[in-house]
């Protein structure tokens, strides 16, 4: 394929979605940790034992299964709600089918998690609010046993091939496994794309301040959300372009399809198997030949050489904080996990900034507390992800500006008179005390708190 064929093919895939949208839904997908309040791992049959019963109380189908025959994911035929795990059985996720009101998709979010908390209280199980499973370090964290979980492991895992890129790589390949996101994904138009990625990237730092519950209890404490490293310092970084944010401004539609083309793509799928090889250019990569893949099979890795299709466009992932999709949504994925009675802020913040991105733009630009100080975005958000902020920053204007955003949230979500601005108090209440999940998390267990009892309070409804 020529690099005009390729562009071609990326713009059919993430552009031209967006040229027909004629309305406007809500897509939320949340992850919550499953943990033994006794401080042990997680029994993997007790987990299938409540997917068997929830698929029945729900009259959810069956629709992914593993290699030992256990059902990993189910849908909804009547409303697209997916009940699934994420990366291994120690991760729940539910992702509902597309909406028009936050009080839909929260109704039944209360149904399934009511019942998944009631079944799991005869194991002394609990999902909870955490961005981070506090017992990662006693769960069995392994990937489901399919194709493409394996895969991603694996690539994880090869970290250590990559000597020679000058970049700091963590040492937790597993992290799929223990972490948790709240994500919420809504629908633009070709016109509106552009500045809602620009300026929700420009937000990221305020996000951070807001938003952080993710710490590696007993490591690396000064990070308040280390969601961020955990991506960008493993393999998925090893172009930094596939992760976290944007480092140049998006203006238009064309600057965006440019900047794809600058991502790589790491996996294919061929004859049922899920290959991985070094991270490549996608233009780069429909120049070569053929390229060598390498997939796990009964424990063993195996090789298999291909050559570039058209169609393997689909498998080009990226992760950054605002990813377009191709159904023409983006996709917000920045964000921890949130206590349970919290669990609707992380989609109503960005529901109703959507329509107040050119206010949110003056708003930024105005602002000489944080922006325009010497740091870009990006940067900010390295900062404001630390339990400690840096001595430059006012805390007083900081807090002040992040109200200000909130104000122009809650008018977002006002004007769509759906009554959906219940959702934002726990945030104004977290500005106003100056403290986020992680860092109340923090000062709970400083103040000699059990981290379970910290775990039944963020799981409660």
């Amino acid at each position: 394929m020529t690099r005009e064929e390729v562009m071609g093919c990326l713009y059919d895939r993430y552009i031209k979605p967006t040229e027909s949208k004629t309305e406007s839904f809500i897509g939320v997908e949340i992850e919550m940790p499953i943990v033994n309040l006794s401080g042990e791992a997680v029994d993997f049959d007790n987990v299938h034992k409540l997917t068997a019963a929830f698929l029945k109380e729900f009259n959810f189908t069956a629709a992914g299964f593993d290699e030992e025959g256990h059902i990993y994911s189910a849908v909804n035929g009547e409303n697209g709600d997916v009940f699934s795990y994420d990366c291994s059985y120690n991760n729940m996720e539910f992702s509902f089918g597309k909406e028009k009101s936050l009080q839909a998709i929260h109704s039944r979010f209360k149904r399934y998690y009511g019942f998944v908390q009631e079944y799991f209280a005869q194991f002394g199980y609990t999902l909870t609010g955490m961005g981070i499973n506090p017992n990662r370090k006693v769960n069995l964290n392994v990937p489901i046993e399919n194709g493409r979980y394996k895969m991603l492991y694996h690539h994880l895992l090869s970290f250590s091939k990559y000597f020679y890129i000058p970049m700091f790589f963590h040492r937790y390949p597993q992290f799929g496994m223990f972490s948790s996101a709240s994500q919420v994904q809504l629908d633009v138009t070709r016109e509106t794309m552009p500045e809602v990625i620009d300026v929700f990237n420009k937000l990221e730092p305020i996000k951070a301040l807001i938003f952080s519950n993710s710490v590696l209890l007993g490591e690396q404490e000064e990070l308040l959300c280390c969601r961020d490293m955990l991506w960008e310092n493993s393999t998925h970084g090893v172009n930094p372009h596939n992760v976290g944010m944007y480092d140049c401004d998006i203006r238009t539609a064309q600057d965006l399809l440019n900047y794809i083309s600058t991502t790589s793509i790491y996996c294919v799928e061929r004859e049922g198997k899920y290959l991985n090889f070094p991270p490549v250019n996608i233009l780069e990569y429909f120049t070569l030949d053929s390229l060598t893949g390498e997939y796990t099979e009964n424990g063993e890795l195996f090789q298999m050489t291909f050559q570039p299709e058209p169609e393997d466009i689909a498998y080009l992932r990226t992760f950054k904080f605002e990813d377009l999709t191709y159904r023409g949504t983006v996709e917000f994925r920045s964000s921890c996990c949130q206590p349970i009675h919290d669990v609707m802020t992380v989609a109503a913040f960005h529901l109703g900034l959507m329509s107040k991105t050119k206010e949110l733009r003056e708003l930024i630009e105005a602002d000489d507390t944080i922006y325009h100080n010497g740091y870009n975005a990006a940067e900010l958000r390295r900062q404001l992800v630390n339990r400690e902020l840096p001595s430059y920053i006012d805390k007083d204007g900081l807090y002040a500006l992040a109200l200000k955003v909130l104000d122009l949230c809650r008018e977002g979500l006002a004007e769509r008179n759906l009554g959906e601005e219940e959702y934002l108090k726990p945030l104004y209440d977290r500005v106003i005390n100056r403290e986020n999940p992680a860092q109340e998390m923090l000062r709970r267990l400083k103040d000699g708190e059990d981290i379970y009892e910290v775990v039944r309070s963020y799981a409660q409804l």
